[in-house]
């Protein structure tokens, strides 16, 4: 089987970038995050996803005290541990724990409460993907963990304060087109709305190239079982490393005031990539010619039929709800700092009363209590807490492509 060095693919071919892109804001702040890291107890949720553990990894080249791991996903946790103990280079506390807890639960709290004080609480859980909005079903189950569990969690922080908590955000936040990134956004205004109460940021940022569950790490998995590869020909993205990915997430909590909300500080114009030309690349790096096929059908047939120097793959224009074209961190209204840092962007949002805030977010959570709740219904229910969210319906999803 061809192997593929995937650090190295990635700075090559997608990136174009040998060192980090955040590498000057980490150099020239050592020193304050590893004042705030050094000597700390931390706690990350949803930590055995890629930004998660690439979070944990950045925040190990520093030396906490304590380090637990929360997450629903066994199995990553488990490879978290390998992959950290069998690297060189970080500085595993004495008490290093991953427990396969979800956040939401009882058990969670308990543990939170008799394991404290935390000093650094990290949230990583989320629904990342466009495709979890097909329906009423998976649409609760976004807005139930990316806001609903979410204010749980804070309400909790709230009575025990961290000196930094970090929730992810994306990119998407900025004009939501998708409900995933409504979500998000909805997730924004409550953190902020807490941000008088304790040091509270978040981070807007780029695909993660080669993520759990993304389009390209889904192309080893195809490699892997002789399948072809589908593609998005007009889609282009912003991408860091996964190791990028845990950076500015740990600049991010550690910089700036409380509430603000962080983002790459990318050239729009030039440091965007399609994947179709990541996805020619791919199968170039593996010593193949691409074999492009006019439908899915061709793509299977000629993957069940190879000569050995080719690989088929299958290109399509995007038609799926909430699929946005390009990428955008920010928006026109939106205060922004863009000396502060080299590499970062800061937007500092406008607050919003948390009382206002909650009582919202309670009036949300009321609508799911209707049985026969439509996908439409509940687009209109977050339109009235965001005027701005522009929904993109086209009735297809990404569940009916390979």
């Amino acid at each position: 089987m061809i192997t593929l060095n995937i650090p190295n693919f990635i700075n090559q071919h997608i990136t174009y970038r040998n060192e980090s892109f955040f590498k000057h804001d980490l150099i020239s702040n050592h020193d304050k995050l590893a004042k705030a890291i050094d000597g700390k107890n931390v706690l990350v949720i949803g930590g055995a996803g890629t930004i998660g553990s690439s979070y944990i990894k950045a925040m190990l080249k520093f030396n906490p005290a304590k380090l637990f791991v929360v997450d629903i996903n066994e199995n990553g946790l488990t490879e978290l541990v390998r992959d950290v103990r069998s690297s060189g280079g970080y500085n595993i506390p004495k008490e290093f724990i991953t427990y396969p807890i979800n956040f939401g639960d009882a058990v969670f709290e308990k543990l939170f409460l008799n394991e404290g004080p935390w000093h650094i609480v990290a949230n990583f859980a989320a629904h990342k993907h466009v495709r979890s909005e097909k329906d009423e079903y998976s649409i609760e189950a976004m807005l139930d963990n990316n806001l609903f569990k979410a204010e749980k969690l804070l309400a909790l922080l709230a009575k025990n304060k961290p000196e930094h908590f970090f929730c992810v955000s994306t990119d998407k936040a900025a004009n939501p087109v998708n409900i995933m990134g409504a979500s998000k956004k909805l997730m924004e205004n409550l953190i902020i709305a807490y941000s008088d109460t304790f040091k509270i940021n978040t981070a807007r940022f780029a695909n993660v190239a080669f993520s759990n569950g993304s389009l390209l790490a889904g192309y080893m998995e195809r490699v892997m079982k002789n399948q072809p590869l589908s593609c998005p020909s007009d889609i282009k993205r912003f991408f860091v490393s996964p190791e990028e990915s845990g950076q500015i997430c740990l600049l991010s909590t550690i910089l700036g005031k409380s509430g603000q909300i962080f983002f790459p500080k990318f050239d729009f114009e030039k440091d965007q990539t399609f994947f179709k030309d990541i996805t020619l690349r791919f199968i170039e790096a593996m010593g193949l010619q691409p074999l492009i096929c006019l439908s899915e059908e061709e793509a299977i047939h000629c993957s069940q039929n190879s000569d050995g120097k080719t690989y088929p793959v299958c290109f399509f224009e995007s038609s799926t709800s909430g699929e946005k074209p390009y990428e955008e961190f920010y928006t026109e209204e939106e205060e922004k700092d863009l000396s502060t840092f080299e590499s970062l962007g800061i937007i500092t949002p406008e607050k919003k009363s948390l009382d206002k805030t909650l009582t919202s977010i309670a009036e949300l959570k009321k609508v799911f209590e209707n049985n026969t709740l439509d996908k439409a219904t509940i687009v209109m229910e977050i339109k009235k807490l965001l005027p701005d969210f522009s929904h993109i319906e086209t009735g297809k999803g990404l569940d009916q492509r390979m």
